[in-house]
């Protein structure tokens, strides 16, 4: 496995190691072993999966403290924009993002780290979405920030007319301070 950093310290995509020949394709898309020593010691607890149409907007969501998430997501089927917002209190890129997109093809993964709100858009006729998430869902813990804030400049690939979203999402509220996670 390859691990690729971005511009905001934690975040990272992981690019396995395919091989390849006439019967098709193997990689381990999951190494406890490997990933503690490259990216993070993190043990996950949850999966979860989702299945999206094109133009179906997720996010930006992320699990308030004492409950905050690291993730590790992919995309099995389709293709997706991911996101992740750096919501750390203290942090010099407070409110950077980083978009990659993750599709059954390029078969990478981005991990995003504790203190981050997250969200994905799906730019194939159908995305199958995975997720580990090292922290069990907390109902009392979940929020969330308005996808289409202006302040954070993502451009979710989608035009503003074909984008479906929850109505949980659409009434988010615009980022604050007060948003900062301490992590």
């Amino acid at each position: 496995m390859e691990v690729i950093k971005t511009d905001i310290e934690g975040l990272c995509i992981i690019k396995p190691r395919i091989f390849e020949d006439g019967r098709g394709y193997f990689y381990e898309s999951w190494s406890q072993k490997e990933f503690d020593a490259l990216v993070a010691p993190t043990r996950f607890v949850q999966d979860n999966e989702s299945r999206s149409c094109y133009g179906v907007v997720r996010g930006l969501h992320f699990q308030k403290p004492p409950y905050t998430q690291a993730k590790l997501v992919r995309c099995v089927r389709g293709c997706v924009l991911d996101v992740a917002v750096d919501l750390r209190k203290g942090s010099p890129t407070f409110l950077k993002h980083h978009a990659v997109e993750l599709s059954e093809d390029n078969h990478l993964q981005f991990f995003i780290p504790k203190g981050f709100a997250h969200g994905f858009s799906v730019l194939s006729e159908v995305a199958v979405f995975q997720y580990k998430c090292d922290e069990f869902y907390h109902p009392e813990a979940d929020a969330g920030i308005q996808l289409t804030d202006g302040r954070l400049g993502i451009d979710w690939k989608i035009p503003q007319s074909r984008i479906i979203m929850s109505e949980k999402d659409r009434a988010r509220l615009p980022v604050t301070e007060e948003d900062a996670l301490s992590v």
